[in-house]
């Protein structure tokens, strides 16, 4: 069950760069609670040991397992079944943009994105889902 507030985001991104730009735009410029995963794999395990996020924020691109992957493993959890999701990416191409709509995705922001804009643009696709 999600709640009415965005308060704690799932981020999940396997380049540690853009991890710690997006972690400083989140938590300092946002003021979101922010648990940090460099794969699929921990993000399941952080959800499966308790984490409860309002909004999964996943990377499509990453190795092993990629953000749409991910979403369908975190969709099998009673906690983040119906979690609302934005997807990250690099491939913003309107084919592409549909494929991450028809997963559920209320939103996806193009990366590189804008550090000053990241809180606001989350916040937007936050206020704006269904």
């Amino acid at each position: 069950m999600t709640s009415a507030t965005l308060a704690n985001i799932l981020y999940v991104e396997d380049d540690a760069d853009i991890q710690t730009v997006a972690q400083i735009a989140l938590e300092v410029v946002g003021g979101f609670s922010l648990k940090t995963c460099s794969s699929g794999a921990q993000a399941i395990i952080e959800v499966s040991n308790g984490f409860v996020p309002d909004l999964l924020l996943l990377d499509v691109m990453m190795p092993n397992m990629d953000g749409p992957t991910t979403l369908a493993e975190l969709r099998k959890l009673s906690v983040t079944q119906a979690t609302p999701v934005i997807f990250m990416t690099a491939k913003v191409q309107s084919s592409e943009m549909e494929f991450y709509k028809s997963l559920g995705a209320i939103g996806v922001i193009a990366k590189p994105f804008d550090p000053m804009e990241l809180s606001t643009q989350v916040r937007s696709l936050w206020q704006e889902k269904p």
